[in-house]
């Protein structure tokens, strides 16, 4: 298990850009697929990307897709979201997931999840 913390969430107008980190301490982060997910207010937490423990492989949500870079950085234990062009239906809680076995797209893949941060994007 790793224990995750995210941090770079804030209160944007609509077309701004963001930067979303998570930061992992315990041992063997280089061997997790990690994930990043948002949970709108009264919506269910959904997928947003998820890049595999080299980086080489790498998925997006149709919602995001061209708008949103995810990487990482093995060398500092961090994953990271790049969100340009913001909506407001942007507006979420996005939360980093660590998935042992190295990808997933469901909630169910990952064992480790952050506490969130919060992303409001305003019209």
């Amino acid at each position: 298990q790793v224990q995750l913390v995210e941090s770079g969430g804030g209160l944007v107008q609509a077309g701004a850009s963001l930067r979303l980190s998570c930061t992992a301490s315990g041992r063997s982060f280089s061997n997790y697929g990690m994930g990043w997910f948002r949970q709108a207010p009264g919506k269910e937490r959904e997928f947003v990307a998820v890049i595999a423990w080299s980086g080489g492989s790498i998925f997006y949500a149709d919602s995001v897709k061209g708008r949103f870079t995810i990487s990482r950085d093995n060398a500092k234990n961090t994953v990271y979201l790049q969100m340009n062009s913001l909506k407001p239906e942007d507006t979420a809680i996005y939360f980093c997931a660590a998935a042992q076995t190295g990808w997933g797209l469901r909630r169910t893949d990952y064992g480790s999840w952050g506490q969130g941060t919060q992303v409001t994007v305003s019209s």
